[in-house]
């Protein structure tokens, strides 16, 4: 989850966009260039290659599914552990050549199992895989930990024919251990990089899977989101993200922080891409009660939501907090604005984020409450060493040298303070955070919206494995994170080389409506760029 709608002031709504500053991580002044760029030449075969284009490549012989894996194995290679060396990946799938063979074969012998068939794609390390991978949350407290079997969601993909190439880095923990942790690192693989500028953060927790995509690591990947996990990392590497309606698609199998918020979400470099693997992602899950609620909404193939006139006639809400700020972003967000303009949108301003102030710490408590029950219910059940929160607490402070060599777990340790789900202040906080749901869906229906829209987050902040992540504004994921309502980022636009993107959120199971709008922004404005690694911005 991104932390930062809640460690300022313990409040999910109180970033403050007018501190928002571009320096150079070395550097305390506020004005950048682009320079020093890494010494990699990116002539890569597969560079932006989307679903639909690799299946003509496999349809036409041009390349097999075997090909184009170990390509992508090539790249990872040459990109994240040398390289430029993003770190995104924190472990490679053994199999991944024996699947990818597999699906050739059954292609030559005329079985094609869908869109994915014969796709390299790389999963979150807190997704469960029933293979030689392990799952571990980044977590060394969980190192050698090897999955029973695959998560609902990881079968999904399997069944329809996806060749899991690996595992993606994470903050630690899904970004639940700290206070003042420094985005998409963890204890087992380090620190990931934003390949924009490499000594700037992916944000987090999706932090890998969002890096690797930006970096063409794969055709597509998976991560999680409790609050921003997915929409903050895809903002800061200029890429596609989706976080579902909460139900839409099941949690089995994930490490947990959050029941009520938590939720997979596709990350992509189209938002075709992103909607031909939500489709695919989405389901009931018998051992997910809460997949049960999207019986008769789930949609298999949400590709014909995809319309290049989907704005004409929409009524989009427009964050007005988002018009102040920082000039580079709040310059972006206008442009944005007149591009949902000029495709036939009506504009209607609208306030969300100051309606969320009187919520407060009440997400924080209610994360805490269920991160315990969640985790300890996961880890009695898995093949790890630690078999509760606690007995994590206690590797770490047993390992403390390796396992927290920067900040501690004091996230891990109220949490494990908390009581049970049928304490009172679970209870009252959850029905806190529940108001966002009134919310969201009061105004939608009185302004007669479409969605919502506003900057995702602001751009990327510098790496400080010591102070950990700082505020860089614009946060707009804790609304449909705690409404558990869908929500979807496109990129918007660059500010000094780095990436910043556009949010759209609606009610529950609208992500038929949210595609058509990010499809259709995204066609207009065409702003997703690919990633220089460029090593730092540096004082003019």
């Amino acid at each position: 989850m991104n932390r930062r709608s809640f460690i300022k002031n313990s409040s999910a709504v109180t970033l403050s966009a007018s501190t928002l500053t571009v320096a150079a991580c070395s550097s305390p002044k506020q004005t950048a260039k682009e320079n020093d760029t890494a010494a990699f030449t990116d002539d890569f075969d597969l560079n932006e290659a989307t679903i639909t284009e690799l299946q003509q490549k496999m349809e036409s012989g041009q390349y097999s599914s075997a090909a184009i894996t170990q390509l992508y194995l090539d790249r990872i290679q040459a990109i994240d552990k040398q390289g430029p060396g993003l770190n995104s990946v924190i472990e490679l799938n053994p199999d991944a050549l024996s699947i990818a063979n597999t699906m050739d074969q059954e292609r030559k012998a005329g079985k094609l199992r869908g869109p994915l068939h014969g796709i390299p794609i790389l999963l979150k390390d807190n997704i469960d895989t029933g293979d030689q991978m392990m799952t571990t949350a980044g977590a060394l407290a969980l190192e050698g930990h090897k999955a029973a079997k695959d998560a609902f969601v990881a079968k999904k993909l399997r069944d329809a024919g996806a060749v899991i190439l690996g595992k993606t880095n994470l903050s630690e923990w899904a970004n639940f251990r700290s206070t003042r942790s420094s985005s998409g690192w963890s204890s087992r693989g380090g620190q990931t990089r934003n390949p924009f500028v490499l000594d700037r953060s992916p944000c987090g927790s999706s932090s890998g899977s969002g890096a690797a995509v930006s970096a063409n690591l794969c055709a597509v990947a998976v991560g999680t989101e409790t609050d921003g996990s997915v929409i903050a990392p895809a903002s800061f590497c200029g890429v596609v993200g989706i976080k579902p309606t909460v139900g839409l698609v099941s949690r089995s199998g994930i490490i947990p922080i959050s029941k009520t918020q938590d939720t997979a979400g596709p990350m992509t470099r189209t938002v075709t891409d992103a909607a031909i693997l939500l489709g695919i992602m989405a389901g009931i899950d018998p051992t997910d009660a809460v997949t049960a609620e999207s019986q008769g909404k789930a949609i298999t193939d949400y590709t014909p939501f995809l319309k290049d006139d989907g704005l004409s006639g929409k009524r989009i809400g427009v964050e007005k907090s988002f018009l102040k700020g920082h000039e580079g972003v709040v310059g972006l967000f206008r442009q944005a604005i007149d591009v949902l303009k000029r495709q036939g949108a009506v504009i209607v301003e609208v306030e969300l984020l100051n309606q969320l102030n009187p919520i407060g710490g009440a997400e924080f408590t209610v994360l805490q409450y269920e991160f315990k029950d969640g985790v300890n219910q996961y880890l009695a059940s898995a093949n790890a060493g630690v078999k509760s929160l606690a007995e994590v607490i206690a590797f770490n402070r047993k390992n403390e040298a390796k396992a927290m060599p920067f900040f501690k777990q004091e996230t891990l340790e109220s949490s494990e303070a908390k009581g049970a789900l049928t304490s009172k202040e679970y209870t009252d906080a959850l029905a806190k955070t529940r108001t966002s749901r009134q919310l969201i869906d009061k105004l939608m229906t009185s302004a007669k919206l479409d969605a919502i829209c506003g900057t995702s987050i602001g751009f990327a902040g510098c790496i400080d494995l010591i102070n950990g992540d700082y505020d860089t504004g614009f946060y707009f994921c804790p609304p449909a994170a705690m409404a558990g309502y869908p929500h979807i980022t496109v990129p918007m636009g660059m500010v000094h080389g780095l990436p910043v993107g556009l949010s759209f959120i609606a009610s529950a199971y609208q992500e038929g409506a949210l595609l058509t709008i990010g499809y259709a922004y995204e066609q207009a404005s065409k702003k997703r760029i690919r990633p220089p690694f460029t090593k730092s911005l540096v004082p003019a």
